[in-house]
């Protein structure tokens, strides 16, 4: 027995849901999602796949999940309000000045959701949340889950494959009690198409868990699931094609042809004695061996170092050794936003609140483009002019999720 099994008791008819172990014999169980009892595990049953694909879910299990979900909701609510955290519904009637719609209307409003791979939080009663791999794409996709623990370690935890619009059994169980201690995963995608004309690159994602982001992802109804669950893209940026090396051909064209022996280049006699001497020994075995191989070692990963707090994005700062000198207005620009995603990344990577961008006033070409950028990023919570008394208008501060 683990948790989140569905568990029937062999004294009643009641069905429940394993919330914890709390030890060798005992168990605590979800009856109805409306209270937890401890049960001695003699007493209880699991019940099985095979019970649920020949006569489907019981009335019971049904009405118990969309309670489930609708208790589940009320506590993210709750906990979203206790937070200051406004839902996209609570916003918009609030914005009216209208007491808040009941989940129906919620359902009605939200938005479709687009293809790709997500990571889904579904309730398997009030306190328990069930996690889940979701692929909404047209490719298969292979995947390796694993935590970060405290000191930065890694743990790894599940591998597989995931079809083409699927979804993964539960992959592990936790509790909303213990949502400050959730740890961060780090997911590994592999997107792959049968007769595909292009290979990918692996798509690396960390996900951290915040209140702030936690409480508005809701989504009443997740494609491919089919229910409500809390839902989060791990695919925001698109997997690039493998770049492949060109077919080698023999030799290049423009290599110089090999010098031929002219005829009045004849060997001598000792050259003669030196070529049937090798042959000689090639033949009777005695050639010295040639070395093998020696594949070089691996290089070891190279740290991730957060940023510094301030990045001043200015030419003379990025390249303070020169030899700038004759470079465009679209090289420099170029340079410039490199810069800016590589500490945006690493800003993200190493969990950091906020970090300021020093752009400098100007025309305004870089300003823009970098607020066109973060705009789009959904990591970002928000950014601004920052400290205007020492920069005016030239330093955005982003505060990230």
């Amino acid at each position: 027995m683990n948790i989140g099994d569905r568990v029937r008791l062999l004294t009643g008819r009641e069905e429940g849901i394993i919330t914890r172990l709390l030890s060798d014999e005992l168990v605590e169980v979800a009856i109805d999602n409306d209270f937890t009892i401890p049960v001695l595990r003699r007493e209880i049953v699991v019940v099985a796949a095979e019970e649920t694909k020949a006569f489907g879910k019981s009335t019971a299990a049904v009405e118990s999940e969309k309670k489930a979900a609708a208790s589940g909701a009320d506590m993210a609510a709750k906990a979203a309000k206790k937070a200051g955290i406004a839902t996209d519904a609570s916003a918009a009637t609030a914005a009216k000045g209208e007491s808040p719609a009941p989940l129906k209307a919620d359902k009605a409003q939200a938005a479709p959701v687009q293809k790709g791979v997500y990571l889904a939080l579904t309730h398997q009663s009030p306190e328990l949340l069930a996690l889940h791999l979701v692929n909404h794409t047209d490719r298969t996709v292979l995947f390796t889950l694993g935590e970060e623990k405290a000191g930065g370690q890694y743990r790894a935890l599940k591998a597989g494959t995931l079809e083409a619009k699927s979804a993964s059994e539960a992959l592990g169980h936790w509790h909303l009690k213990d949502f400050d201690q959730w740890p961060a995963l780090l997911v590994q995608l592999l997107p792959f198409q049968f007769n595909s004309p292009s290979a990918f690159e692996l798509v690396n994602k960390r996900q951290q868990f915040k209140a702030a982001s936690f409480y508005t992802s809701r989504q009443p109804n997740v494609p491919v699931l089919q229910r409500e669950a809390y839902l989060f893209q791990l695919d925001e940026k698109p997997a690039v094609p493998v770049a492949l090396p060109p077919a080698e051909t023999g030799q290049p064209t423009n290599a110089p042809a090999a010098a031929k022996p002219q005829s009045g280049n004849k060997p001598q006699p000792n050259d003669k004695q030196q070529l049937a001497d090798k042959l000689k020994a090639q033949l009777t075995g005695n050639a010295p061996a040639k070395p093998a191989a020696v594949a070089p070692a691996p290089e070891p990963a190279k740290a991730l170092v957060a940023p510094p707090h301030e990045v001043d994005l200015h030419l003379e700062a990025l390249q303070p050794e020169g030899g700038t000198e004759g470079l465009s207005n679209s090289a420099i620009l170029k340079l410039q936003l490199e810069a800016f995603e590589d500490t945006l990344s690493r800003a993200l990577a190493t969990n950091m609140h906020e970090i300021v961008y020093i752009h400098g006033s100007g025309n305004g070409t870089l300003r823009k483009e970098l607020h066109k950028l973060l705009s789009r990023n959904r990591d970002i919570k928000f950014f601004e002019d920052s400290m205007k008394e020492k920069f005016g208008y030239g330093a955005t501060l982003v505060r990230l999720k």
